[in-house]
């Protein structure tokens, strides 16, 4: 029988109806059969946790990324698999931080959570948090390793790997998407795994990098932004990196401004990850004129890397205290599957 912890941080897969108030609550996993029945057919000897306090996505802090990756650590010889419950809202940040932090990995970590509380008769819940659970106790029969043996979201039948994917809807059930990689899985009548699109890591053992700076900034390209706002974010002793989403393939306008902030930043010692704000596709530098300038001064491109990762990323880099041209040779590189090589 395989072994699965469920861990709750919180979001609207654990709420309840309080039957005096009717206000949404959070329930107790510990109780979570007498929610879910189901579960007991699973085969699966399943234990849970819940953060001292849940939380709302919203809240989410990278002191929570570090509670959680300890959590993980601590259990990971216990336990063939484990189960984040978590809010959607932020579950892409906390799903690619968890990669960077969790390397070597030979055990699956799904994220996953719900549109609709788990105590509404139409609730997404308890198909998200069944399968997930069930394939986090997926193995290879002749191996006895685990299937999947990286950090993933499930979500509406599919399983994505976790810093490729990004929340795309707030009021549908396929809340997400991973428009530059393909599914790892698709649950239908059977769950069928694409196993040449796993991750398999080359480390020989786990690896645990908790530390992350706070220091990196993002700046939203829009028709008009007055870049005069934004001097400070370009201040090379409050930041040490700045992520700028730009047009399609990475292009900006051709502002005085803009570019003499980048130029005085980067010579200073900042860096300046360029990803697209397209939800498919990749940065280009010199594809337009428009984008010729970033390459000129040495703004590094994001390739097909999301917005999530490209920040989970640089804030990992950054809280090891590499020198800047090993942080620029490591966020180029593919660390665990984030970004095309």
């Amino acid at each position: 029988m395989r072994t699965i912890l469920l861990i709750y941080t919180g979001g609207t897969i654990g709420m309840i109806k309080d039957p005096q108030s009717g206000e949404l609550r959070s329930f107790d996993f510990a109780y979570v059969y007498d929610h879910v029945p189901e579960l007991a057919r699973l085969n699966i000897n399943l234990k849970s946790i819940s953060l001292p306090k849940p939380i709302d996505s919203s809240e989410i802090t990278q002191e929570h990324w570090k509670n959680l990756a300890q959590i993980i650590v601590e259990n990971y010889e216990v336990y063939d698999g484990f189960v984040v419950l978590h809010g959607s809202d932020t579950m892409a940040f906390t799903s690619s931080a968890l990669s960077f932090m969790l390397q070597g990995l030979k055990k699956p970590i799904i994220f996953t959570g719900s549109q609709l509380p788990i105590g509404t008769i139409r609730t997404d819940g308890k198909e998200n948090l069944i399968t997930a659970i069930e394939i986090a106790a997926a193995f290879d029969e002749k191996t006895s390793e685990a299937i999947v043996q990286e950090v993933a979201v499930y979500f509406e039948y599919s399983l994505y790997r976790g810093n490729r994917c990004s929340k795309i809807s707030a009021n549908q059930f396929e809340a997400f998407e991973s428009p530059n990689y393909p599914s790892l899985a698709v649950a239908g009548v059977n769950i069928e795994y694409l196993k040449d699109r796993l991750f398999r890591t080359k480390k020989s053992a786990l690896t645990v990098q908790s530390s992350f700076s706070n220091q990196i900034a993002l700046i939203k390209l829009f028709p008009g932004i007055p870049f005069e706002l934004y001097k400070d974010l370009f201040n090379i002793n409050n930041t040490k990196a700045v992520v700028i989403e730009t047009y399609g393939t990475g292009n900006a306008p051709s502002s005085a401004i803009l570019q003499a902030l980048i130029s005085a930043y980067i010579s200073k010692g900042g860096l300046v990850l360029n990803v697209t704000q397209c939800s498919s596709g990749s940065v280009k530098h010199g594809a337009y004129q428009t984008s010729a300038f970033f390459q000129k001064v040495g703004v590094i491109s994001a390739n097909d890397l999301t917005t999530e990762a490209a920040l989970t990323k640089l804030q990992y880099l950054y809280g090891q205290n590499l020198s800047i041209d090993e942080v620029k040779k490591q966020v180029t590189t593919s660390l665990v599957g984030e970004m095309l090589d």
